[in-house]
């Protein structure tokens, strides 16, 4: 039984690496395909990322907030919810910690920080708090009401802007230094990057998820209901409740990743004529980590990387959506997990029978 439980073990961690091989080899295919050389671009992507320092710096930064998105989609999956809001969920935590951070220009920033963001985390809990109520008191499904929250989330903190905190150049004013995350060292380290240290407080909420999923009493019961809820109703469990809070954790994650663009990339926050897909990049960074903490960090730098690399794939020439095709086969290949437990299993059966 033990050695079953290990082979399983072993071959979901084999998934996603298997999945990413098989994305990367499609797409050189599809570059083959359209007259490119894939090994000059998967070597080109490898040069930037991992041996120009400013790049290096950059693939963190873009890492930053996918990996607090992908642990909002992660944390809502652990628990038997489908977290679509997450793009909204940004949004009112990246407003809410400008807004915070503005509010507060003379407070230590040894406080500061920490408070625009709780802010923010508090902004995209409340934000998940709705689609949770509507979930556990009306038993209307969460897809459709985060998606539902995300568009009212981007024309809410638009308006927001424009009336209340609009500055020259379409966007809030720049917060005070007291509030930012911004880090000189980090700048130099990268040789001019934006890095900021908006990367512990990500790696931070890995933690976090990880301790309160494994490690609390509270996590086994947001598990327990996720997996099934009328066996935990049944053990005495508050099911609707922790619907309720499962999605107010999950939009505190998700508020997170909005104060990192807020206090750390960009000091301010623009009037957005669309999303910025962030949100639902979380959703695929969550399926090849497989929902673990662990795998969301991996899966969140790789898609960093991909999207920082495309810049060396167009100085060969090559177009940058040919980046978007690569992640989404992998995604692909990720979704497609059954059959490649199909294959491993024919595969592990023959070799058994030679």
């Amino acid at each position: 039984m033990r050695n079953l439980m290990k082979s399983n073990k072993l071959s979901n961690a084999l998934i996603p690496v298997i999945s990413v091989l098989l994305g990367l080899i499609a797409g050189a295919v599809i570059m083959v395909i359209s007259g490119y050389n894939p090994a000059s671009a998967y070597l080109s992507i490898f040069q930037m990322v991992f041996m120009d320092p400013y790049y290096a710096g950059e693939t963190f930064v873009t890492m930053i907030p996918l990996i607090l998105s992908g642990l909002s989609v992660a944390f809502a999956f652990r628990t038997g919810l489908f977290n679509i809001g997450v793009e909204g969920q940004l949004l009112v935590g990246w407003l809410a910690s400008v807004a915070a951070a503005l509010a507060v220009p003379d407070l230590p920033k040894i406080l500061a920080i920490p408070f625009c963001i709780l802010v923010a985390a508090v902004a995209g809990g409340l934000w998940g708090f709705i689609p949770g109520l509507l979930k556990a008191r009306f038993h209307v499904h969460e897809v459709i009401t985060t998606i539902m929250m995300n568009y009212i989330a981007l024309h809410m903190t638009n308006a927001i802007i424009r009336n209340f905190l609009f500055a020259k150049g379409e966007h809030t004013p720049v917060i005070p230094d007291n509030a930012s995350l911004s880090s000189q060292f980090l700048t130099d380290l990268t040789t001019g990057s934006r890095l900021h240290w908006g990367i512990i407080v990500s790696l931070i909420g890995a933690f976090v998820m990880w301790f309160l999923l494994w490690r609390t009493t509270k996590g086994f019961e947001l598990r327990a209901v996720g997996y099934n809820p009328d066996a935990s109703r049944y053990a005495g469990m508050n099911v609707n409740r922790n619907i309720i809070i499962s999605l107010v954790i999950a939009g505190a994650f998700a508020g997170a990743a909005g104060s990192t663009l807020g206090l750390g990339t960009y000091h301010f926050m623009t009037i957005n004529g669309d999303f910025t897909g962030i949100g639902f990049d979380g959703i695929a960074v969550a399926l090849l980590g497989l929902n673990t903490s662990f795998g969301v960090v991996l899966a969140a730098y790789l898609f960093a990387a991909l999207e920082t690399g495309g810049i060396s794939m167009q100085s060969l020439g090559i177009p940058n959506d040919l980046v978007q095709v690569i992640i989404a086969l992998i995604i692909f290949f990720v979704a497609s997990s059954y059959i490649i437990k199909w294959a491993m299993a024919r595969l592990k059966k023959g070799g058994e029978v030679s």
